[in-house]
């Protein structure tokens, strides 16, 4: 990442956004720096960004906040505090694709791209009836995927529940996004991963 970037509240595009979070924290010190920067941000994870960022501050503080993917109830969450920020409070937004974001948060700040590889923007799969040839004939076709890509299918697939199909996702269901990312971190294999998160499908009434 550029370190020459704006230093103004904006979205920030980058494939890796927990470096990216970490090379903003040098870009800014010795101004203070919260983050909030998950691989599922959550409600949660936007109440603590809202909460943190109407504790008064002197200077200006940053908070960085940001997911592999979000949940649509914490970014409707964080449309007040976005088009009002609280005094010398400065927003920047990590994700790893434009599409993982709201229109209406789109709309509420700039968008700068830093560093992105490739990504899987979508997978042509239907979710809401998905059987389990199907599920195996996926893992076949993404037998060999690395880590960094298994966690770049997971986002795809987030978005295809719940943004292309408007699926309502059951708590097991995004348990079982949640419970992905932190497997992957941990090294377990991707294709065991992917089932999880196919199988929770596969399963569903």
């Amino acid at each position: 990442m550029s370190l020459h970037e704006s230093s103004d509240a904006h979205i920030y595009i980058s494939s890796d956004i927990h470096t990216a979070y970490e090379n903003f924290k040098q870009k800014f010190h010795p101004l203070r720096v919260v983050g909030f920067v998950k691989d599922l941000f959550k409600l949660e994870d936007a109440k603590a960004v809202v909460a943190e960022s109407y504790i008064s501050e002197s200077q200006t503080k940053y908070i960085i906040f940001g997911g592999v993917s979000f949940t649509n109830e914490a970014q409707n969450s964080l449309l007040k505090v976005l088009e009002e920020p609280p005094r010398n409070i400065k927003f920047i937004i990590l994700s790893p694709t434009k599409s993982n974001l709201l229109p209406t948060v789109r709309s509420r700040l700039p968008i700068v791209t830093g560093k992105v590889t490739h990504s899987f923007e979508s997978v042509d799969i239907n979710l809401a009836r998905i059987d389990y040839d199907e599920v195996f004939n996926f893992l076949k076709s993404n037998a060999r995927v690395s880590k960094e890509e298994a966690k770049l299918l997971i986002e795809a697939l987030y978005k295809r529940a719940t943004q292309e199909q408007k699926l309502i996702l059951s708590a097991s269901q995004l348990d079982n996004f949640d419970k992905a990312y932190r497997l992957l971190n941990l090294n377990s294999r991707p294709q065991s991963v992917l089932a999880l998160i196919l199988m929770g499908f596969a399963h569903a009434d």
